[in-house]
């Protein structure tokens, strides 16, 4: 990874309007994502030769292609873990590029998870291994999963639901701040918090994250070809991906630690090809399915001690403003759930300069995927 090293940049970022429901298949969603992000970066799609997606998405490359007007393909790839493989698509990207397989890529994610079903309801696909050892004894949804891990979380550290509000706090804030968010008019107090329903104890509604059809893109170039492009660029400055020894996806019991998930293993790798540290990140983007994630989070990726996830969101670190804002768009729980990649086109909008919960002077940006899964993370800059 240090050979991709700035060595390309995001130079274009398109999305759909996110809602409950949108009337659009996912694969129209996804052409008009693809097609706004190509031209943000004023590039034609005939010069695309490169792709990346997820395992789950349901629009495949050759439908895409014929849709869009691509040109020869050279490189295409998708990545698995659902949310985890969001960082990832533009990392592989990058690597493709800056080693000279293609020049221009585009990835995507197009969701109808709003309208659509949740994957756990499918009865008649045989569950994986470990799963019939887990669903059986209630198990059944990821928010059931993470609920448990959350649990141990507070036992071993007495991380708190105050801490957890803190989390959803400062992304409804920042979505309230957002017109394109789902939740924009919806503010959240500590009392709608605390008296809300249970979805899985120790996590409340507001501990989850929207089910959201839509749809982004983003478009990646070699640092060279970035230059010409229309927009500021947001170079690709390092990136990972992260799948333990042992690792077991959600509750991750096979480990001597279960608190200590993918995002560690994606961490060492991620700041080993650094020019910076977690001290000089100016924003985070931190997936947030759930909002015991991003505590995790920030204790992996090195922004606190084992244990200080909790106590760090205090005092309003998570705002802007304060230590580290995180989520500037309103992310998985107030803005969209489109497995993460909303997160990545808010980061190249706040190295733009143009979000609309801006923090003077970005710089740097920390990208992550899910953790809890088999992950990914990107470092993006806008210096030059």
């Amino acid at each position: 990874m240090a050979g991709i090293r700035d060595a390309t940049a995001i130079v274009g970022i398109g999305q759909t309007p996110f809602a409950k429901r949108l009337d659009e298949d996912e694969r129209t969603l996804a052409c008009r994502a693809v097609l706004a992000a190509l031209d943000d970066a004023g590039i034609a799609p005939g010069e695309v030769d490169a792709l990346a997606s997820f395992t789950m998405e349901e629009t495949d490359e050759v439908e895409l292609a014929k849709a869009v007007g691509f040109g020869d393909l050279t490189f295409f790839s998708k990545v698995g873990y659902g949310g985890g493989g969001s960082c990832a698509t533009v990392a592989h990207l990058a690597t493709a590029i800056a080693s000279g397989q293609a020049t221009v890529g585009v990835a995507w994610r197009s969701r109808k998870r709003g309208s659509g079903p949740r994957p756990w309801t499918n009865t008649t696909v045989q569950l994986p291994t470990p799963a019939q050892w887990t669903r059986p004894f209630g198990l059944l949804r990821p928010a059931d999963e993470i609920a448990m891990l959350t649990r141990r979380y507070m036992h071993e550290y007495g991380a708190t639901r105050d801490h957890l509000f803190n989390v959803a706090l400062a992304c409804r804030n920042r979505a309230n701040q957002n017109p394109a968010a789902v939740m924009y008019d919806r503010p959240l107090t500590r009392e709608m918090y605390m008296t809300s329903r249970w979805i899985s104890e120790p996590l409340c509604l507001f501990d989850n994250c929207l089910e959201t059809d839509g749809a982004l893109a983003c478009v990646v170039v070699s640092r060279e070809r970035a230059r010409d492009c229309a927009r500021k660029p947001v170079y690709v400055h390092s990136a990972a991906q992260g799948l333990p020894a042992q690792h077991h996806g959600m509750v991750n019991y096979w480990n001597d630690d279960p608190l200590t998930g993918p995002a560690w293993t994606a961490a060492r790798h991620l700041w080993k090809h650094a020019d910076f540290t977690p001290e000089d990140v100016d924003v985070a983007q931190i997936y947030d399915a759930f909002s015991a994630l991003i505590p995790l989070s920030l204790e992996g990726y090195g922004f606190c001690g084992r244990g200080e996830g909790g106590a760090f969101t205090e005092q309003g670190a998570l705002e802007i403003g304060g230590r580290l804002p995180v989520n500037t768009a309103g992310g998985g729980l107030s803005e969209a759930y489109v497995h993460g990649f909303n997160l990545i086109t808010e980061g190249v909008k706040q190295l733009r300069g143009t979000s609309t919960a801006q923090v003077p002077g970005a710089a740097t940006c920390l990208v992550t995927a899910g953790e809890g899964v088999p992950t990914s993370a990107l470092l993006l800059t806008n210096r030059s």
